[in-house]
């Protein structure tokens, strides 16, 4: 009982903190080399669902693959961008560009082959989901992922989108 409350505690302090935390300001890059300072990415505008992934994570990849079922009416609805950040090293980059044509994500993909981001949001395991908020606040975190974890997500966009 006391791990099991020691857990709870821990979890909501990690969920606490990330409510308060900005997005980092790292440079990636994408596909093609261009680089992109992460903590633009909103542009003051946008709601952001960032979602790391690798292209050897199952669960990743069937995440992003059910996100594409909901990414168009988030756009419409929300004005909600989703950021696929790929944690292959370098060596794999060339298949990061292939699953992603293979599959016809539309998102943007960004590339962290050193896991600088990963090492700044001091997280485990993907898949690793984030929310950002237009003013570039992380207002909601969420690991792993099994069916439906996407319908979580929108009703966390909610929220934020009805703050004006």
């Amino acid at each position: 009982m006391k791990h099991l409350i020691a857990l709870v505690f821990l979890t909501a302090s990690f969920f606490t903190k990330a409510q308060d935390k900005n997005l980092p300001q790292v440079e990636l890059s994408d596909l093609y080399g261009q680089k992109v300072d992460l903590s633009t990415i909103t542009n003051g505008e946008k709601i952001i669902v960032i979602d790391f992934w690798a292209t050897w994570c199952i669960p990743c990849k069937k995440s992003l693959n059910n996100m594409l079922e909901v990414e168009k009416e988030w756009k419409e609805k929300y004005n909600a961008e989703i950021v696929a950040i790929s944690l292959d090293d370098a060596r794999n980059t060339s298949k990061v560009k292939a699953q992603v044509e293979g599959a016809k994500w539309p998102y943007k993909i960004l590339l962290d082959p050193n896991q600088d981001l990963r090492r700044l949001l001091n997280f485990q395991n993907i898949p690793f989901s984030m929310l950002v908020d237009k003013n570039g606040n992380i207002v909601y975190m969420h690991q792993g992922y099994v069916d439906g974890d996407e319908f979580e997500m929108e009703e966390q966009i909610k929220k934020i989108a009805d703050l004006k």
